[in-house]
């Protein structure tokens, strides 16, 4: 059903559909792979990559057939992003047709107007009044890859186009992919010789009966990505040797005033993005307190969380194509937050070293 200007608030626009283009010469459309559990495996949802050949950065377009509800957690103190303030339980906006997740730190945001080409020409989008014309709602969100290569290169609207091109419901490629080839982690105390290592993209998936859950993250954190159920660490900061330092055991020595560089926590530097979905019907504050929970999860796995410098932050979407008014939220939050934590460190896990960056295979 079209959504009139003055019903827009309520109703979800049409949907398109989505195909594969080939790669182009200037980077990758990356295909799908076997996946453990997958964003994807919730109803309503289409996720693409595009990443750059010519160094690690990329884009990830995640689609929604039709809007979804959306809510937003964010604690970080320094966000990149556009349109998330339309998230707010303040803002009558309670549907959403994409979500960018970019690398290319601020660089990266003027990418969400390729998804928004692509959503007008599909005919995806809000009736405005305006014929034969959608205006598609498009939140982005940015990591800070800069350091990653050459820092002149960054995803714009070309490269976001094609990740929205690229975009299917099969399971979603993991590591260094779409906007997390040039994540990075555990760099918070390279001037103490510490060195960082690759961190990337990972999913994560669960359904009980016909209740579906599905988590997606790029990370790249400032700290270490810790085994949620286990409390090792997988990557992060590590020794000459080779071996791990805890990088809040090293903070007691900056505390003391042990003689030494100041930690790196620069503002816009580190940012882990997740994303939460569920089939369940939630509506955009019930989502928001879901957002909360659910970033509990990332808490779990990346320590330290929310520092100064980093952007954090987590979505929490509903593609409501399932209604069960007694699936409590609680529960449904404490279920994301564990898969959130789980796609945190299948992101590291998956990917590959990049020069000066090793990952968690290289080791």
């Amino acid at each position: 059903m079209a959504v009139t200007r003055r019903a827009f608030l309520n109703t979800a626009a049409a949907a398109a559909t989505f195909t594969t283009v080939p790669a182009a010469q200037s980077g990758t459309v990356a295909q799908a792979q076997a996946s453990a559990g997958s964003l994807t495996d919730v109803p309503g949802i289409s996720v693409g990559h595009f990443t750059d050949t010519r160094r690690p950065t990329g884009c990830t377009a995640i689609l929604f057939d039709p809007a979804a509800a959306a809510g937003v957690d964010y604690d970080g103190s320094a966000p990149g992003e556009s349109m998330v303030v339309m998230l707010q339980p303040s803002s009558p906006v309670d549907r959403i047709h994409a979500l960018l997740l970019t690398g290319g730190g601020l660089f990266g945001l003027p990418a969400s107007g390729g998804v928004q080409r692509f959503l007008v020409e599909h005919k995806v989008g809000y009736d405005w009044g305006t014929p034969e014309l959608r205006i598609p709602m498009v939140v982005s969100a940015v990591i800070d890859d800069l350091a990653v290569g050459d820092p002149r290169i960054w995803p714009d609207a070309d490269a976001a186009y094609k990740a929205c091109a690229a975009a299917s419901r099969r399971p979603v490629p993991e590591g260094n992919v779409g906007a997390g080839a040039g994540a990075t982690v555990g760099k918070m105390h390279r001037g103490r010789g510490l060195g960082g290592m690759k961190g990337g993209l990972g999913t994560a998936s669960l359904k009980l009966g016909d209740v579906v859950i599905g988590a997606l993250a790029v990370v790249n954190a400032a700290g270490d990505i810790m085994d949620w159920r286990s409390g090792r660490t997988v990557a992060g900061a590590r020794r000459k040797d080779g071996s791990f330092a805890d990088s809040v055991d090293v903070m007691r020595a900056i505390v003391s005033g042990t003689p030494g560089p100041a930690l790196e926590d620069a503002a816009l530097r580190s940012t882990t993005l997740a994303v939460v979905a569920t089939n369940v019907a939630f509506n955009k504050t019930q989502l928001t307190k879901l957002a909360m929970m659910a970033n509990c999860g990332a808490g779990r796995a990346i320590r330290p969380y929310h520092t100064t410098g980093d952007g954090d932050q987590l979505y929490a979407i509903s593609t409501a194509t399932l209604q069960r008014p007694d699936v409590a939220l609680t529960a449904l939050g404490s279920l994301a937050a564990d898969l959130v934590a789980e796609a945190i460190v299948r992101g590291v896990r998956a990917a590959t070293g990049v020069p000066g960056w090793p990952a968690v295979r290289d080791l």
